[in-house]
């Protein structure tokens, strides 16, 4: 398998801190580390720490050797008062040297118009292209809530109609929300695909369930080898959020990790 990016959203250390997650997931091997700033939720970095906070966080990847290629900076992208707060995440993610920027689209569908929804929701996209150009960002919409299959995602993203706008193909949102199999849904938005986060799914389709990486029944190998015969060498980020209990402590976390990147090293993959 060619080398691509691969790496580990911090988000998998959601309650712990930015040092906990840093740390366990350069143990597990990994070089690449998507960065978490979701307000309200997990706020590893975000636009109101101080300067010495976010410079000790840049100070820590670079004594772990890793490389923070991107950011998770979840907004609601159709709320029009809420863009000045993802052009501060951009911001963000430019000090930190990332590439790429990952949002959510938020319940973007018009309860009457589903068509007048998705066009209003690519404008105010359209609108944040020139600061994405700005800051030398790619800005990969998640599958999540109504926007959870190939098909809607890939429709918007046609919309919008930008080089700095693809998908990220979230391999259990598209379960969990979207009810289809992403070895199959993968083929409806191929080329439009410039992320993936790379979680698996267990219980029930409704479930929150996500465990470690072959832990749970997404058909990674297919996937693998539909991206591989497309030429498709999109980054992966590990992403795993357990059930809604949670891990039970750090160590689990750590464990889940380092089982998601042996599960990566056997599939032919550098980590």
């Amino acid at each position: 398998m060619s080398k691509r990016i691969v790496a580990v959203n911090s988000n998998c250390y959601h309650g712990y801190s930015i040092e906990d997650a840093l740390e366990g997931i350069a143990a597990a091997g990994f070089h690449y580390v998507e960065l978490t700033a979701t307000k309200g939720w997990t706020e590893h970095v975000f636009p109101d720490q101080s300067f010495e906070t976010l410079c000790a966080v840049k100070d820590k990847l670079k004594e772990l050797d890793l490389v923070p290629f991107s950011m998770s900076g979840h907004c609601n992208l159709m709320d029009t008062a809420r863009l000045p707060d993802f052009v501060m995440n951009m911001r963000l993610a430019n000090f930190f040297g990332c590439d790429y920027i990952v949002s959510s689209i938020g319940e973007a569908h018009l309860a009457d118009n589903a068509k007048a929804g998705n066009e209003l929701l690519a404008e105010n996209i359209r609108g944040l292209v020139p600061k994405l150009e700005e800051y030398g960002l790619t800005l990969v919409l998640e599958l999540h809530g109504e926007h959870a299959t190939g098909t809607i995602m890939k429709e918007i993203v046609d919309l919008v109609g930008s080089d700095r706008v693809k998908i990220n193909y979230d391999t259990a949102n598209c379960v969990f929300y979207g009810n289809v199999d992403a070895a199959e849904d993968v083929d409806t938005c191929m080329d439009d695909i410039a992320y993936l986060h790379l979680k698996d799914k267990a219980g029930e389709r409704n479930a929150w369930d996500f465990p470690a990486l072959g832990k749970g029944y997404v058909d990674f190998e297919t996937i693998f080898a539909k991206l591989k015969a497309a030429n498709n060498n999109a980054p992966f980020s590990v992403e795993i959020e357990f059930t809604q209990a949670g891990p039970k402590d750090l160590a689990e976390i750590n464990t889940a990790v380092k089982d998601s990147a042996d599960y990566l090293k056997a599939h032919g993959f550098v980590l």
